[in-house]
């Protein structure tokens, strides 16, 4: 089967949109959760590497070279645990709850830069490829 460039990339997207669901939704834990607001704490430190393995598979299906695969996941792995560990912080250090307007902001800012990230990964691999 070949496929474009363009598919490609669509397909790397698709790949990071469906680890992402499946790390913050079925993988998470409620502890999980509680953990992120807290920097170096284990189980935070967990759900982002739970995200960089999520990461390892979708670029390893890419037929990437292993180095490549690793970088990536890693850096998926900091970058996801740094913007859960802010939102955390600043969301629990403000008291925002669902109630409050900010915390969907907040929410939200998270969920836009997992995003951005993912874009940035597959550039990233398009530079790689």
């Amino acid at each position: 089967m070949n496929i474009t460039p363009l598919e490609f990339f669509l397909y790397l997207l698709v790949g990071f949109q469906v680890k992402h669901f499946i790390c913050d939704g079925p993988l998470q834990s409620q502890a999980m959760v509680q953990a992120k607001g807290i920097y170096g704490k284990r189980l935070g430190i967990l759900h982002a590497a739970l995200h960089g393995v999520g990461t390892m598979v979708v670029v390893a299906l890419s037929s990437m070279p292993l180095k490549a695969v690793v970088i990536l996941a890693v850096l998926d792995f900091a970058v996801h645990y740094h913007i859960d560990f802010t939102k955390e912080f600043y969301v629990r250090g403000k008291g925002w709850s669902p109630q409050d307007k900010y915390f969907w902001w907040a929410l939200s800012a998270d969920q836009a830069l997992h995003q951005l990230t993912y874009i940035g990964l597959v550039w990233l691999i398009a530079k790689i490829s």
